[in-house]
């Protein structure tokens, strides 16, 4: 075996345990939602994109679309991706709310649609290694980028809450060290089709994890309330007055106070 051989060989083993860590790391945010019996704000988006993703480069992977094994790396860290990213789909809506579950349905059908269209086009209609790897790399290339692009949602929420509750970080670390891998891998294989999707999930992971650390240590303002009687003159009878205390920032000299009288 040839040295750039070994050392493709070598980042794809890598790549795969990231790969491996980065499929594994929902299983923390899972054993939360057993307990508390509700996915609470958790989105299903970045799990289905997952799930897509697993199921089209599994298919890439294989003999009937690439060249003997040459890709076999692929297939078996997608191959768990796919079993493991059902079993927290099928988790989720177990749990979620009617509202989230219609969302769930809404996402979760196309994608297998888009995957069975995919599979059918290209082992009937292409004939021959190079226009089906072009054909599913097209594909993968857009089931890539809405993984990758999937958190985008969630970053938005850090933004708003000043809070990384619902961006765990093992998962936006394993993202990066997943794509990047990945990334090299491509480029030593001399593949776009598997290079170029991470070049834009690296970028992405380096993202999130520069939100996770801005974030990280931002709690929400606390609230304090305390109600005080007051006698109103004018219509001779007491008064209760409930002072609700905002505190947006430890540092900051005035805090936003908000009445609400009761009589």
């Amino acid at each position: 075996m040839k040295m750039g051989d070994k050392l493709r060989l070598s980042v794809g083993i890598l790549g795969n345990g990231a790969s491996l860590l980065l499929y594994t790391a929902p299983v923390l945010t899972f054993s939360r939602v057993f307990k508390k019996k509700s996915t609470e704000e958790f989105s299903c988006l970045p799990y289905v994109m997952t799930l897509f993703n697993c199921l089209i480069y599994t298919w890439y992977g294989l003999p009937i679309v690439s060249h003997c094994w040459e890709n076999f790396p692929l297939v078996s860290i997608n191959g768990v991706g796919i079993v493991l990213e059902s079993i927290f789909i099928f988790v989720y809506f177990c749990y979620a709310s009617p509202k989230e579950k219609i969302k769930v349905g809404v996402i979760f059908v196309p994608v297998i649609v888009v995957f069975g269209l995919t599979t059918a086009i290209s082992a009937v209609v292409f004939e021959d290694h190079r226009h089906r790897k072009s054909f599913v790399g097209s594909v993968g290339l857009v089931a890539s980028i809405s993984m990758y692009g999937s958190p985008l949602i969630v970053m938005k929420k850090v933004i708003e809450t000043k809070s990384v509750e619902y961006m765990p970080f093992y998962l936006s670390f394993f993202s990066f060290l997943a794509s990047s891998l990945w990334l090299a891998y491509g480029l030593l294989s001399h593949d776009l089709f598997l290079a170029l999707p991470n070049m834009v999930g690296t970028p992405l992971g380096i993202l999130q994890l520069i939100i996770y650390f801005k974030y990280k240590n931002k709690k929400e303002a606390p609230i304090t309330t305390t109600v005080v009687g007051k006698w109103d003159h004018e219509k001779n009878k007491s008064k209760l007055e409930l002072v609700v205390d905002v505190d947006h920032d430890a540092d900051a000299d005035d805090n936003e106070k908000k009445f609400m009288n009761a009589c």
